[in-house]
């Protein structure tokens, strides 16, 4: 096949590549983006989006239990079942209308889709091996957005009966017992969803809490409606193997199973790309990258997982677009205060900017106050009252340096919550603000009223 040459090579079709090709071309850049699998990358095809319609599915078939159980808020159902194979179905056409969408915007904006897996030749050239053969191309610059990768136990290698988070999104059956090794975030979001649906489910996690990640404040819920759903924890406890339906615990009885998710990490896809034929920093997998997501190498940029935490598709995202603008020769530079977390477990967390630990340790003085739910009207007319929303501020000028929350559906007030930081908001600003009644957004404004003093409602 005849080489290819471009202005911009974007290397992995992920949230941040396709955004990062979408704006170059835009920008009116010759752009070429290869990627090995469909367009969207781990995120939209085996992550984000089919986990989330996972989770969904799981607590509408949970809820009609509930009513045939006890007949919540007057409410009663009958023998409620669930075809699996028609939720996957219903998963699969999510994904695939995303996927056609990713690459419909890639085709409007003039990007040149390769598929193949790439490897580099050297700083400006890379090798794709294509279903045709090897395609060449030659670019002036080069993006690296390969992604990440699930972490492999070495105890545990993936195979037969032990699963990463991608097999476990794509099982044609509920599991009657399902393990789960890591209470991290991935683990705890799929191994809810399957209780939910059903699964006796155990939750291992080597470390001597659950999602360690986050305070305990905003942890306890979440552990307190592990353990309502029946799903049983076991912390302090590591996984040392599995054979005959059995995991073997260091510092905990075995747990019977007929799979294991293992959901201990990703770790970024920075090997077999031919990295060694670039002189690149690392951080141990990691590619080292500055305030504009260059590397060592000049016209070599990387983006998202590769260059290391927070590994978060939106950061990806933002990175993307940045990067394409800065090729365009506009001066951009990463200044974002704060980078929106979410944990999709019931109930979720929202995490945005510093908690009053890490403003603690940087030595800020800081005003702290929260308001729970429990005393939230809209809370109340969902039944669930579980949780609260924090506002950390500087104690001198009231500026907000960090806001975190827990609850159900929390996560749709995370944009809030940037907004708020990177506006650069004081709580006099928040209080200030109408908050529209009756919603949970309601607590945001309570918790800065009663950080300044004057609660109203509690």
């Amino acid at each position: 096949m005849p080489d290819i040459k471009c202005k911009v090579l974007v290397i992995g079709a992920g949230p941040g590549g396709y955004v990062c090709a979408i704006r170059a071309g835009q920008l009116g850049l010759d752009t070429v983006i290869v990627e090995a699998e469909r367009p969207g990358g781990t995120c939209l095809n085996v992550g984000c989006i089919p986990s989330k319609a996972l989770i969904h599915a799981a607590h509408e078939f949970h809820k009609l239990g509930v009513f045939a159980g006890r007949g919540a808020i007057g409410i009663t159902a009958t023998s409620p079942a669930i075809d699996f194979g028609a939720t996957q179905k219903w998963m699969a056409g999510i994904v695939k209308r995303l996927n056609t969408g990713v690459a419909g915007l890639l085709k409007r904006a003039g990007v040149r889709l390769v598929a193949g897996t790439a490897r580099f030749l050297d700083g400006k050239t890379v090798v794709v091996d294509t279903v045709d053969g090897e395609q060449r191309i030659r670019a002036e610059t080069i993006v690296i957005a390969t992604g990440s990768a699930p972490v492999e136990l070495p105890s545990l290698p993936f195979g037969g009966a032990v699963i990463s988070s991608t097999e476990a999104l794509t099982l044609d059956r509920i599991p009657a017992r399902l393990a789960v090794v890591g209470a991290g975030y991935i683990g705890l979001e799929i191994g809810t969803a399957y209780a939910k649906l059903g699964a006796e489910v155990t939750i291992v996690e080597a470390e001597d809490r659950i999602l360690p990640q986050y305070d305990e404040a905003l942890t306890a819920p979440v552990r307190k409606r592990l353990v309502k759903l029946g799903i049983a924890i076991r912390t302090a406890a590591k996984a040392r193997s599995f054979k005959d339906g059995r995991l073997e615990l260091e510092g905990a009885e075995a747990v019977e199973a007929e799979k294991v998710m293992v959901a201990v990490g990703r770790r970024p896809r920075t090997r077999r790309v031919g990295l060694e034929e670039l002189d690149l920093t690392m951080e141990r997998e990691f590619i080292t990258i500055d305030d504009r997501c260059r590397t060592s190498m000049r016209g070599v940029y990387a983006i998202g997982d590769v260059t290391g935490e927070p590994m978060l598709a939106h950061r990806a995202m933002a990175q993307g677009e940045m990067v394409a603008e800065i090729i365009a020769g506009k001066n951009r530079a990463w200044d974002k205060v704060a980078v929106p977390s979410v944990c999709f477990t019931d109930p979720e967390i929202v995490t945005v900017g510093l908690s009053p630990a890490e403003a603690m340790s940087r030595q800020i003085e800081t005003s702290v106050d929260q308001f729970p739910f429990q005393a939230n009207g809209r809370a109340m007319t969902t039944e669930r009252e579980d949780g609260f929303v924090r506002v950390v501020a500087r104690a001198d000028d009231s500026v907000l340096l960090g806001i975190q929350g827990v609850g159900e559906g929390i996560s749709e007030l995370s944009a809030v919550f940037a907004l708020a930081l990177e506006m650069g908001a004081r709580l006099e600003d928040v209080a200030a603000t109408i908050h529209a009644h009756p919603t949970r957004g309601e607590a945001f404004q309570e918790a800065a009223l009663k950080a300044l003093g004057h609660a109203i409602h509690i």
